[in-house]
C-alpha cells in the first residue's frame, strides 16, 4: 500500500464485533482474562489499549518503522528516548532544536549525570568532531524549530554508525508524508503528534519510531512503569487526523511557498527562511532528502519591538498562539514564546532574535492568507 492508502487503512480493520469500520475508542481500563495467566490480547491499558495500538500501527507503517509507542505528549515521547541514557553517558545535539527539548536536556537530565554537547547541525563533521567515547545518542531535528536548519540526515547517520550510537531525529515539522528518516539511516523518531499528525489543534501527544526491537522494548518499558500514556480519545482523534494527513501537508505545503515567496519580494521582510525558496542556504539538501518542504515559514521583520506588536495585532487570519501544525493558521514570536527557556545569550547564539518571526501556514484560501499579511506588514 502506499502513504494515503495505509494511512486510512493500517491498523484499522473493521471492528470484529460490530462490523463498524472505523476504530472504536475502547474507553476500558481493564479487560477479562480467559484464564489464570490467559489474558485475550489486553489486560491494562496503561500496558496497551486497542485504540492506542490501531494508532501506533498506523503511524508506524506511515514512518516505515516496525513499531510504534503513543505517549501522552511530545515532551513524553523526547522523555521516553532519553529514558534510555544513564549516568555517565553523553548526549551529541543539533544547537538548533525545540526550546522545550533543550530545557529537559539541561534541566533534568543533565543534574541526573548525562552530558550534553550542542554542535553546529548544518555542518555534518560538527557531530563526529563532538563525538566522545561515552556517546550514546545523537539527537537532531530537521526541518529545526524555529530557523529551519536542516541535517544532512544520510551523512550523520554514517557517523553515529560508524561510532555506535544511535541516532534520534526529530520529525515533528516535516512528517512523515514529507520526510521519512529510518530509510535514511536514523535509529529512532520522535513526534509531537500534536502537530501535524492529529492537525486540528485539539489533541496533546506524542509519538517514538524505531525499527529496533531491543531499542522499542526498553522504551516502552520505560512508558508502561513511569505511566506517560495517551487516552484512547486522544489516540482515536490522532488516528482520525492521520486519514487526511497527505491532503493537508499537500495544501500547507503549497500555502506555505506562497507565503514565502510573497514575504521574499516585501521591503519590511529580510531573511525568509523556508526551505523551498532557491534562497534558502540548505535547498538542495531539502530537495534530496524530503518529498516536500513543510509548512513553517520564519523571517526577520524590520523594525524594534513596536513594529513586531504592531504586526502581529493586526493580523485577523494568523492567530497569535503557541504551537503549530493545524489547520488553522497561527503567527509565534519564538522569543517569547516557543525559546522562551533560553538564555538571551542561548537565543543569540542560535539566531533567535525579537525581530524573529514564526509562520505556521495553515490550509485556509491562499489569497486570503497574503491579503492578511500584506495588511499587516502595511500596518508596520
Amino acid at each position: 500500500m502506499r502513504f494515503s492508502t495505509k494511512a486510512i487503512r493500517v491498523g484499522q480493520e473493521p471492528d470484529s464485533a460490530t462490523g463498524s469500520i472505523i476504530v472504536p475508542v475502547y474507553q476500558a481500563v481493564n479487560y477479562v482474562f480467559d484464564d489464570v495467566g490467559r489474558p485475550r490480547g489486553f489486560e491494562y491499558s496503561r500496558t496497551a489499549n486497542p485504540t492506542r495500538t490501531a494508532f501506533e500501527e498506523c503511524l508506524a507503517s506511515l514512518e516505515e518503522a516496525r513499531f510504534g509507542t503513543a505517549f501522552s505528549s511530545g515532551m513524553a515521547a523526547v522523555d521516553g528516548v532519553l529514558s534510555l541514557l544513564r549516568p555517565g553517558d553523553h548526549v551529541v545535539s543539533a544547537r538548533h532544536i525545540y526550546g522545550g527539548t533543550s530545557r529537559l536536556f539541561e534541566a533534568v537530565y543533565r543534574p541526573r549525570g548525562v552530558d550534553f554537547t550542542y554542535v553546529d547541525g548544518t555542518r555534518p563533521e560538527a557531530f563526529s568532531e563532538a563525538l566522545r567515547p561515552n556517546t550514546q545518542l545523537i539527537w537532531i531535528e530537521t526541518p529545526a524549530n524555529p530557523l529551519l536548519q536542516l541535517v544532512d540526515v544520510g551523512a550523520v547517520a554514517g557517523i553515529a554508525r560508524e561510532h555506535g550510537a544511535k541516532l534520534v531525529a526529530d520529525n515533528t515539522f516535516a512528517s512523515p508524508y514529507f520526510q521519512r528518516p529510518l530509510t535514511q539511516g536514523v535509529d529512532v523518531i520522535v513526534h509531537s503528534t500534536t502537530k501535524y499528525i492529529s492537525g486540528h489543534s485539539d489533541v496533546i501527544g506524542g509519538a517514538v519510531l524505531t525499527s529496533d526491537e531491543s531499542l522499542h522494548e526498553r522504551i516502552r518499558f520505560y512508558q508502561n512503569a513511569a505511566g506517560a500514556v495517551p487516552g484512547p480519545w486522544d489516540c482515536w482523534l490522532s488516528l482520525r487526523g492521520l486519514k487526511t494527513l497527505a491532503v493537508r501537508m499537500r495544501q500547507h505545503a503549497a500555502n506555505a511557498q506562497a507565503v514565502a515567496e510573497y514575504l521574499t519580494g516585501h521591503p519590511k521582510a529580510q531573511e525568509i527562511l523556508y526551505p523551498g525558496l532557491p534562497s534558502h542556504p540548505q535547498h538542495e539538501l531539502a530537495r534530496r532528502q524530503m518529498d516536500g518542504f513543510g509548512a513553517i515559514v520564519s523571517f526577520r521583520l524590520k523594525g524594534g519591538a513596536t513594529e513586531v506588536s504592531r504586526f502581529i495585532k493586526t493580523l485577523k487570519i494568523f492567530l497569535f498562539a503557541e504551537s503549530l501544525g493545524g489547520v488553522e493558521s497561527l503567527v509565534c514570536h519564538p522569543a517569547t514564546m516557543s525559546h522562551a527557556g533560553l538564555t538571551p545569550a542561548e537565543r543569540e547564539q542560535a539566531g533567535i532574535t525579537d525581530q524573529t518571526i514564526r509562520l505556521s501556514v495553515g490550509i485556509e484560501d491562499t489569497e486570503d492568507l497574503l491579503e492578511d499579511l500584506d495588511r499587516a506588514l502595511q500596518a508596520c
